[in-house]
C-alpha cells in the first residue's frame, strides 16, 4: 500500500517524506532479486535512501548484518528512523557519508545498489533529487571502483540500471575488474521493449551468463507470475 509520504511492507514501513527519490518499482524489484550467501554474512547497501533495500536485504537474510551508506543527510536520517522502526533494528547500521570513501577492514559478502542513472540528461534544479537521480555525485565508474574495493573475491554486487545505460554500466564494470554472472532484462508489458535490467557482478568467472528476459504485467494492473513469486513476500497485495 502506497501513500505520498509513506509505503506499507508486510513487515516494514517506509516513510519518505524527506527523501528525494521515493519507493519504486525498481528499488522493490532489485532488494527481492539480489543474491547474498545463506550463511550469516555482511551485505551493504550504497545510497540507501530510504533504507529499502537494507530493509529488503535484512528480511530476506535473517542472520545477515546490512549497512546502509547515503551522501544526502535527511535520506540518512529517514532510513534511520525507518530501520530503527522495523523488526531488523538491530541487524541494520545506516550511515551518513560518502560510499567512496568508507575505510572498512572487513570486506562485504554482497553489495547492492540502485544507483543515480541520468547520465547525459538536464541536471534537475533541487540539489536533493539531483543527487539521487544524476550521476553527478557517483559515476559508473566510481561505483563500480568502489563497490570491487569493497567486496570479497567470491562475493556479489548487484544493482538495477536503464537499459539505455548498459554500454556506460559494462564498460565501466569490466573496467573495475567485475565480470557479468546474471542478467534480468525487464519488460513492463509484453509488447514494449525491455526498459530495465537487473544485472549481478562478480569478482570470478561463472560457469555460464544466467540471462532472463520477464514481464511485469502481462495483463493490465496485474502482476505477471514471475513478479508476484518475486515480491510477494513484501508486497501486502
Amino acid at each position: 500500500m502506497m501513500g505520498k509520504n509513506s509505503f506499507q511492507f508486510k513487515q516494514f514501513t517506509i516513510n519518505q517524506e524527506r527523501c528525494a527519490m521515493k519507493v519504486g518499482t525498481d528499488g522493490t524489484l532489485l532488494g527481492a532479486w539480489a543474491n547474498a550467501p545463506e550463511r550469516p554474512c555482511r551485505i551493504l547497501d550504497i545510497g540507501t535512501g530510504t533504507g529499502l533495500l537494507a530493509l529488503m536485504m535484512a528480511q530476506r537474510y535473517p542472520e545477515a548484518s546490512v549497512v546502509g551508506i547515503d551522501i544526502d543527510k535527511d535520506a540518512a536520517m529517514q532510513a534511520q528512523e525507518n530501520v530503527g522502526a522495523s523488526p531488523f533494528s538491530d541487524r541494520i547500521t545506516i550511515i551518513h557519508g560518502d560510499a567512496t570513501k568508507i575505510e572498512d577492514k572487513e570486506e562485504f559478502d554482497a553489495i547492492v545498489c540502485n544507483p543515480p542513472y541520468f547520465v547525459d540528461s538536464l541536471i534537475c534544479p533541487k540539489d536533493q533529487r539531483t543527487l539521487a537521480r544524476h550521476t553527478v555525485s557517483l559515476t559508473y565508474e566510481q561505483l563500480m571502483g568502489t563497490a570491487y574495493k569493497l567486496l570479497k573475491n567470491d562475493g556479489v554486487f548487484s544493482i538495477v540500471v536503464p537499459t539505455e545505460n548498459n554500454d556506460a554500466i559494462e564498460s565501466a564494470a569490466a573496467f573495475a575488474g567485475f565480470l557479468i554472472s546474471r542478467i534480468c532484462m525487464i519488460k513492463t508489458t509484453p509488447n514494449k521493449l525491455p526498459k530495465r535490467q537487473l544485472i549481478e557482478l562478480r569478482k570470478v568467472r561463472t560457469e555460464d551468463l544466467d540471462f532472463k528476459e520477464v514481464i511485469l504485467e502481462e495483463v493490465h494492473n496485474q502482476r505477471s507470475e514471475w513478479y508476484f513469486e518475486l515480491t510477494k513476500e513484501f508486497y501486502l497485495k
